[in-house]
């Protein structure tokens, strides 16, 4: 098992960056596929950018690609999202999750996904 928690969140302007982290406790961090969520109001929870246990493979929704950035340190047991040239629209609560499922590729199917963090909010104003 695996506890999650967010951190690197804010208030930012359009156009800014700002980097999530995820640090994760518990056994075994460098065997689970990540990924990062988010959610915003009256929305559901899609999926951002996914990453395989070794980093070597990743996913991004198309909204983020070439603004978001995936990745993970295995020896600190911290998974990264860097996100670049932000916009009112990626303003939601930001979620990393954790699974040992889906084999050794990039999970992008959130049902997969057993484990999560409380999550962070990113603002985005205009």
């Amino acid at each position: 098992q695996v506890q999650l928690v967010e951190s690197g969140g804010g208030l930012v302007q359009a156009g800014g960056s700002l980097r999530l982290s995820c640090a994760a406790s518990g056994r075994g961090f460098s065997d689970y596929n990540m990924g990062w969520f988010r959610q915003a109001p009256g929305k559901e929870r899609e999926v951002v950018a996914a990453i395989n246990w070794s980093g070597s493979l990743t996913y991004y929704a198309d909204s983020v690609k070439g603004r978001f950035a995936i990745s993970r340190d295995n020896a600190k047991n911290t998974v990264y999202l860097q996100m670049n040239s932000l916009k009112p629209d990626d303003t939601a609560v930001y979620y990393c999750a954790a699974t040992l499922r889906g084999g050794r590729v990039a999970v992008r199917n959130r049902e997969q996904y057993d484990y999560w963090g409380q999550g962070t909010q990113v603002t985005v104003s205009s």
